[in-house]
């Protein structure tokens, strides 16, 4: 992908940006009609008999000039202000956007700073470009030229060593420029890590302080945020240095044109008037090129930025359906057909594997942790792909259905429970978001998580808090339970569902769970002898990918 190519994301509104771009031409006409202005005002002073217009004209116009540059300033203003904001809101919602069609694998090599970072920084800078940037050049440039014309109208002499000044100030924005973007690239950098630091810890709050390592985290979190300042004050050094540069060099020549100019104005060849009107069109002239140097920085700038989201977009989403059927499982017949898998750089986990699962049929999986267990049940739901074999479901290949009518037939119920901030009633029903009451209700006991939960403060309505803080790890396994049974799915994956109970409540829920797993087709990875007891078979997964029964 290339940077023009990223430009489809951030310019949705492209007659608003063209309106922009006319209201501040129209800024830029009346800039270079201002100089003119002057200068008749100074003839008007100096010579009133040989004035073009009288004094109180001049005076009366350029007022009428300046409200209706304050008007076009603000309407400009505002329309970059919400366009910026509108670019930025919808390329983070591009990028929320291809985070959900991404595999899990990905998400697994990366960490959350990085991906805040795209979301919040990256998207801002491009809109920022767009709007503060990219448009103003066409202005810029009308200054920049008119500026030119009208200085060699005047005096073609005195313009012509103006244009000598140019390649010097070229040659300062390039020196200075190159060595922004590396610099802004280390501080998304640095501000990713930092971002990631805090993320972690927060999940880590419990081990922190049970572990008394505030002040060890305190440092590390400290160190970071002085590595982000330094860059920080790095990139604020070039890019305050460039504009007073171009500044002090416009100045000096702008002193220059002023020597030869007063030369002229003794020879005769010039005016006073004209002089006025010549340097402040070259003092008008000085505002492009110091805009331009700016425009310089902030290129080097959204460059880093558009190659972060441009590598990032370039990542291969989840196969989609494209037209692919629609998965219909009548019975649940499972079968792993000689299937061959192995994670990047850990070897071969699974070779020439094959097992049946029959319709109706509960198979406990057991073995040593990594043997491959979980890696089966994300097989079947095609979290990975299987570099060798099929799988299918009642006689049908799941590489060759809609991924999504795949899924929905599944529940996974996982050892490490994810759970929403919100009501106990919210995460139950975060499959079935149109479950009512009764539903929800009747997943919870049969999830044996009716009990806790009307001894909760506000029942069904308690709110839990990021990832179920204010519950126990077996009440947080629990409605996770509730929230696959809810779904109620033909196929239904316990992954060490029944870790977190204590020996009455799994004794219980295996008790209660008997009648209604005996209408699905069930793999029970478990480490729980007790658990045992709901399997038709048991199967010892070995490193090797093997199934004994």
């Amino acid at each position: 992908m290339k940077f023009t190519s990223l430009l489809q994301y951030v310019i949705p509104h492209r007659n608003t940006l063209a309106l922009i771009v006319l209201l501040l031409l129209a800024g830029s006409i009346i800039s270079l009609a201002n100089p003119w202005i002057a200068g008749q005002l100074t003839q008007a002073v100096l010579k009133p008999d040989s004035a073009l217009i009288p004094l109180k004209f001049i005076l009366l116009g350029w007022l009428a000039l300046l409200l209706l540059r304050a008007v076009l300033g603000f309407a400009t203003q505002y329309l970059v202000g919400v366009t910026g904001q509108t670019m930025a809101a919808q390329l983070r919602s591009r990028v929320y956007e291809h985070l959900q069609v991404l595999p899990l694998s990905y998400f697994q090599d990366r960490r959350p700073g990085d991906l805040l970072t795209l979301l919040a920084t990256d998207a801002e800078i491009i809109s920022g470009f767009v709007t503060n940037t990219l448009v103003q050049l066409l202005p810029q440039l009308l200054v920049f030229a008119g500026a030119l014309v009208l200085m060699a109208l005047l005096d073609p002499a005195i313009t012509l060593l103006a244009m000598v000044f140019l390649p010097v100030y070229y040659v300062v924005m390039k020196l200075i420029g190159r060595r922004i973007r590396p610099i802004t690239s280390d501080w998304i950098k640095s501000w990713s890590s930092m971002i990631a630091l805090v993320q972690e810890n927060l999940g880590l709050i419990p081990a922190i302080k049970a572990f008394g390592r505030e002040p060890v985290e305190q440092e590390r979190f400290r160190q970071h945020n002085q590595t982000v300042l330094g860059h920080s004050r790095r990139q604020i050094l070039l890019q305050s240095l460039m504009s007073p540069s171009i500044s002090f060099l416009a100045g000096a020549g702008l002193l220059a044109l002023l020597w030869l100019g007063l030369s002229h104005v003794d020879d005769g060849r010039m005016d006073a008037a004209d002089l006025v009107s010549l340097l402040l069109y070259a003092m008008l002239l000085t505002q492009p090129i110091s805009g331009l140097a700016n425009v310089y920085g902030q290129v080097m700038l959204s460059r880093g930025a558009a190659d972060r989201l441009l590598v990032f977009f370039a990542v291969n989403p989840e196969p989609v359906s494209h037209g692919q059927p629609q998965l219909k499982i009548d019975h649940g017949r499972i079968e792993y057909d000689h299937v061959g898998f192995g994670y990047p750089g850990r070897g071969q986990l699974l070779q020439d594997f094959s097992l049946v699962i029959e319709a109706g049929e509960t198979v406990a999986l057991t073995g040593p942790n990594g043997a491959g267990k979980s890696t089966l049940a994300h097989l079947l739901m095609r979290f990975i792909e299987p570099a060798q074999g099929r799988i299918l479901i009642d006689g049908t290949d799941i590489c060759q259905v809609d991924l999504a009518s795949l899924r929905r037939q599944i529940g996974l119920v996982a050892q490490n429970t994810l759970l929403l901030n919100g009501t106990v009633a919210d995460n139950i029903a975060y499959g079935q978001p149109l479950a009512d009451e009764m539903a929800i209700k009747k997943a919870a006991i049969a999830a044996r998580a009716d009990e806790f939960i009307e001894n909760l403060p506000d029942g069904y309505d308690t709110v839990i808090g990021d990832q179920g803080i204010k519950l126990s790890g077996g009440q947080r396994q629990r409605l996770s339970l509730a929230r696959t049974l809810l779904k109620d799915p033909p196929i239904l994956i316990l992954d060490e569902a029944t870790a977190m109970f204590d020996p009455a409540g799994e004794s219980s829920f295996i008790e209660e769970c008997q009648d209604l797993l005996r209408r699905k087709t069930v793999i029970l990875i478990t480490h729980r002898p007790a658990s045992l007891a709901l399997a038709h078979r048991v199967l010892k997964i070995c490193p090797a990918g093997m199934a004994l029964t």
